[in-house]
């Protein structure tokens, strides 16, 4: 790794903040890796039924961090299913999520996620809170100090 310079931010002199709720402010990774795995789980065995195969069901230690994780969904499908042997007409995004499609295997996937958030919720990460707090409170307390001497 080259010798990159180091220097410090201090967050007093920053001005505004943007966020990415997916994975900085909540944790949705684990949310996405249950999604990827419910719906490979169930088209792996639907597969290893139809063909009379065993069954090998998707690993979220290995599999994900080696085939979706970091990719865009459709493309995660892709890698996974090449990785399996399975090859699938791409289809179209727009495809149902009953439809045996790379696309249609990813609006599934898509739609487990949205569930699971409906249903359950997502867990914010609490350091990511408690720092937004503090600024908050700053960014508040900075105003009503201006506010009083005008």
């Amino acid at each position: 790794m080259k010798n990159v310079p180091k220097f410090k931010i201090e967050l007093d002199d920053v001005d505004a903040f943007i966020f990415d709720m997916d994975g900085v402010i909540t944790d949705t990774a684990s949310v996405h890796a249950d999604a990827w795995k419910q719906l490979f789980d169930e088209y792996l065995k639907k597969v290893a039924d139809r063909s009379n195969e065993k069954f090998q069901p998707f690993d979220i230690s290995s599999d994900y961090l080696l085939y979706v994780d970091g990719k865009l969904r459709y493309d995660g499908v892709k890698s996974f299913l090449q990785s399996r042997g399975i090859m699938l007409p791409y289809g179209d995004p727009e495809d149902d999520i009953d439809q045996e499609t790379v696309c249609s295997l990813g609006n599934r996937k898509n739609h487990y996620f949205h569930k699971h958030l409906q249903n359950q919720g997502v867990k914010p990460y609490e350091s990511s809170v408690q720092f937004i707090k503090k600024k908050i409170q700053g960014y508040f307390h900075g105003r009503s100090i201006i506010k009083s001497q005008c």
